[in-house]
């Protein structure tokens, strides 16, 4: 009798001593409303966990040290950048660039003047197309 007193009494006053609080659900990912400043964090943590490797991704990394190649890229980058300083010169600075057509490796580079502006064509060998108006000043 005296310990079903005593179970009653424990189980009466343990509701006193027993404390809670409020849980307060605070999503991590600032897609869900999260702090803008996990987007780093969150994105470092997946990348470094993800195990998957694209069997379509071509390396990254550089396995060929051939010096012929890198100085055909070389020379092809800058003959292109110092066509783009031709032709900006040519629209906002001195200096003139003729129509014509240019070749550079695997690119063909077609200026000629048109009714809006300067028409510049890029034509990739290997598919690519761009085509570029610088307009007239």
């Amino acid at each position: 009798m005296k310990k079903i007193l005593l179970f009653a009494f424990l189980l009466g006053i343990a509701p006193i001593f027993c404390m809670s609080q409020g849980f307060i659900y605070r999503p991590m990912n600032p897609a869900f409303g999260g702090n803008t400043f996990n987007y780093q964090w969150m994105l470092s943590s997946a990348q470094a966990q993800d195990t998957y490797k694209d069997p379509n991704q071509t390396s990254t990394t550089r396995t060929t040290t051939d010096p012929v190649a890198d100085f055909a890229n070389t020379l092809s980058r800058q003959t292109l950048s110092q066509l783009t300083r031709q032709l900006t010169q040519n629209q906002f600075g001195e200096g003139s660039l003729e129509a014509g057509t240019y070749k550079y490796g695997d690119l063909t580079i077609n200026v000629d003047p048109g009714a809006d502006g300067l028409v510049i064509k890029i034509v990739d060998n290997k598919g690519g197309e761009t085509v570029i108006t610088v307009p007239y000043y």
